[in-house]
């Protein structure tokens, strides 16, 4: 009997042992959910007072001199090509011909209706000085003559139309007609494009206006040629300012001898204008660049820790993978340039030893 309440008693301690450990187990469960995350680990950068030359910088885009789709004024059937698809062309050089045969017949019916009003003419004249004609008659012969010249000069016009010739020299493009093909009036043939020199498009805002002149040098580069830098110089400034961007459209000129530079290509432009000026600046990978504004996390101490604020700022150029901060921030502050994403305003950090991304020394 003795054993048998042992055996019982021994039971029910071991089941009140698992209950009170399965409760003790919820319980520290329960707590680790509620003990607040750790601090998230970013890396942080510095705001640094650099010397930077004066210069302005805009993204701009290539265009022709002069460009044009080569078309048909007149009708007709291609009767010859004198012309490949990617040719160099000079002023003037005939592209193609339309066939002309029935103009040059009706031409020469013309031509001769043209010495038959001639020869009326004179003879209308003769008679007119023996008084055998009114001066009405002479009249009419001298205007007939008049309207067989025009008639004949309208007809040699229509023929040399259908001699369809380079405007200017320059590249040809890709071939869009074929020998024998019908064209209507206005079709296109062929893109015709001076390449050298070529224009540089861009723009700036308006508070930049007074470091801007004519003949002002421009260096400009481009992604297909990297390391390379092609000079120009400013030959327009647009009068007025853009309403809706409050920006000022310029044109730059460039030599462009080698034709390398493509119009459509786009470019980064660099205007000298004047000494080295102090400017604040942090790695671009600090920036968060949105829609309604750009903005940092500004690393602020809270006691014994740190934590983060979202702070707006005022970006200007950049250079070699810093940006100039206009406004927003103070020399010294300390920011965050890598792990954005994770923060929220207010959240404790902590910052990794490692060199921060874009991170260098003042003066590079």
């Amino acid at each position: 009997m003795i054993k048998r309440i042992l055996i019982v008693l021994l039971l029910t301690l071991v089941i009140l042992g698992g209950l009170f450990g399965f409760k003790f187990y919820q319980i520290r469960q329960a707590e680790s959910l509620v003990k607040p995350p750790p601090p998230a680990v970013v890396a942080a950068a510095t705001v640094k007072e650099e010397q930077w030359p004066s210069a302005l910088t805009a993204v701009g885009s290539f265009s022709p001199v002069a460009g044009v789709n080569v078309s048909n004024e007149v009708i007709g059937k291609i009767k010859a090509l004198h012309f490949q698809s990617g040719q160099s062309v000079a002023a003037g050089q005939l592209l193609l011909e339309l066939d002309a045969e029935t103009d040059r017949a009706e031409l020469e019916g013309l031509q001769a209706e043209l010495q038959l009003a001639k020869v009326r003419l004179q003879r209308s004249e003769k008679m007119l000085e023996k008084k055998y004609v009114s001066e009405a008659d002479y009249d009419q012969h001298a205007a007939q003559l008049q309207q067989a010249a025009a008639a004949v000069q309208a007809k040699r016009t229509r023929i040399d139309k259908k001699m369809i010739r380079a405007p200017f020299a320059g590249e040809l493009g890709i071939r869009q007609i074929n020998l024998g093909q019908y064209l209507g009036e206005g079709a296109a043939i062929v893109s015709l494009q001076q390449l050298a020199p070529i224009h540089l498009d861009f723009t700036l805002p308006e508070r930049h206006i007074s470091q801007l002149a004519k003949n002002q040098a421009i260096a400009a580069t481009v992604q297909a040629y990297p390391g390379e830098v092609f000079t120009g110089k400013i030959v327009a400034l647009n009068p007025g300012v853009e309403q809706d961007t409050r920006s000022l459209k310029v044109r730059a000129k460039l030599d462009n001898k080698d034709k390398r530079l493509r119009p459509g290509m786009f470019a980064q432009v660099r205007i000298e204008s004047g000494n080295p000026r102090p400017v604040l600046t942090l790695p671009d990978t600090a920036i968060s660049y949105n829609p309604y504004g750009n903005s940092v996390f500004l690393i602020e101490p809270n006691g014994q820790d740190l934590t983060v604020q979202s702070r707006q700022v005022v970006t200007g150029q950049s250079r070699e993978g810093r940006v100039e901060i206009v406004s927003g921030l103070q020399a010294g502050d300390r920011v965050v340039s890598a792990g954005q994403v994770k923060l929220r305003n207010g959240m404790p950090v902590t910052v990794d030893a490692r060199p921060a991304p874009g991170e260098r020394e003042t003066g590079q």
